[in-house]
């Protein structure tokens, strides 16, 4: 298999209940997104798929959570929490809505919150 990674950024906040005393008040923070994409076979340009299209789909995807209050969007408002992991599955999911290249699946998406903590999202082969 041949995989393709995209780094990224946005800046948001949010409220987390029941996680801890500090997460419950608002904040925010300077994620960081790592975006894997996989397949088996390469194009006949050598390439599994152009970086600039993934580049393209996630920078759109960016522009729905930077500098929002992440409790306030529509994916988050039915009480999902917007938590480093419900960020990773909503990009992989969103993403994975987006890839129309035969074979080209979304392999992991990681959301960075710091540093030193980040969740992923890793989707089931299909």
């Amino acid at each position: 298999m041949f995989e393709l990674k995209v780094t990224t950024r946005f800046a948001a906040a949010h409220q987390l209940k029941m996680v801890g005393e500090k997460c419950e008040n608002l904040h925010g923070h300077n994620w960081k997104i790592e975006v894997y994409v996989g397949g088996e076979q390469l194009n006949s340009a050598g390439v599994l798929m152009d970086f600039g299209d993934i580049k393209t789909h996630v920078a759109e995807l960016m522009k729905t959570l930077d500098h929002k209050f992440l409790n306030e969007l529509e994916f988050f408002r039915d009480g999902t929490p917007p938590s480093s992991e419900h960020i990773a599955w909503y990009i992989g999911r969103e993403l994975e809505k987006r890839i129309t290249e035969p074979g080209i699946r979304v392999t992991r998406v990681t959301a960075w919150e710091s540093d030193d903590a980040c969740a992923a999202y890793i989707p089931e082969p299909s």
